[in-house]
């Protein structure tokens, strides 16, 4: 164990709900993996109001937070540094202390979706397609600007969210279009597809799935498969899911909060899977 992390063996995810989060069923596979026995990773029902005390009470033993909604930009007053990765997007879903007390913020996620879909084969497209305008479309956007060569364009609901979408662009230096919600079929045209939307709103969309699908990103994980990943794997199109993402962040995060890499990739994705299954 390296010595940034000496004397430190603690980490939980926090958020409001967080019953559901499988954060702790990948960060223990890993700990078990790697032989650390004494680390031990909970979870904690957290909102915004209560973060500040939260933050305040953890003692030198604590490694690590792993962040989920609402808070990761509700934690952006409360940190000493935060990564470039996290300030591009206002969003932290990292918190790592450092061995003086700093609390150091990043984000994990863009960096996970880009891997997750370097493990399906793509590396850059020409075009691509944002489903939703939330949060974590803000971080497909910022991926995008990394692997994306042409124009995206984000379907939304209203003329706020595109407001906001485009503002994210420029900000991003991603050449963002804006379409409404009811022509989000035309988005299946495009080579890669991000869904990140809630549970059941991409359903209906699902007859509209073409013969020949490209690259689909599916963010969510439960339920899985979604009626539209399921219609879009029956096309023979290539499908990245909410469970690939959230491995694939989780394993940078260790790597942050106990200084050992590589993380055991594998065997964080089978606990995922068999944690699913039972549910």
């Amino acid at each position: 164990m390296s010595s940034a992390v000496e004397g430190r063996h603690r980490a939980a995810v926090l958020g409001s709900p967080i019953a559901h989060s499988l954060s702790p069923v990948l960060h223990r596979a890993a700990y078990a993996e790697l032989g650390l026995a004494d680390w031990e990773y909970g979870r904690h029902e957290i909102d915004e109001a209560a973060l500040p005390g939260f933050l305040a009470e953890l003692d030198g033993s604590w490694a690590g937070l792993s962040l989920t909604m609402p808070l990761k930009r509700a934690v952006l007053p409360l940190l000493d540094s935060v990564s470039d990765t996290a300030a591009s997007v206002e969003a932290v879903n990292t918190v790592v202390f450092t061995e003086d007390g700093r609390r150091t913020g990043d984000n994990t996620d863009i960096p996970g979706m880009l891997a997750a879909l370097r493990e399906r084969g793509v590396q850059q497209v020409g075009q691509a397609a944002i489903l939703g305008a939330g949060a974590t479309a803000s971080s497909a956007l910022a991926a995008l600007s990394r692997i994306c060569t042409g124009e995206v364009t984000a379907y939304v609901r209203s003329e706020a969210r595109a407001a906001e979408m485009r503002g994210w662009g420029e900000r991003l230096d991603v050449d963002v279009r804006t379409a409404d919600w009811s022509l989000a079929a035309a988005a299946f045209d495009t080579p890669l597809v991000i869904a990140t939307t809630p549970a059941g709103t991409t359903d209906a969309l699902a007859g509209a799935v073409p013969e020949r699908p490209g690259t689909l990103f599916d963010v969510l994980y439960e339920p899985w498969p979604t009626e539209l990943a399921a219609a879009w794997s029956a096309r023979g199109g290539a499908v990245v899911g909410g469970l690939d993402l959230l491995v694939h962040q989780a394993v940078l995060q260790v790597e942050q909060m106990t200084g050992r890499s590589p993380a055991p990739l594998a065997a964080m994705r089978a606990a995922g899977e068999t944690a699913l299954a039972r549910r």
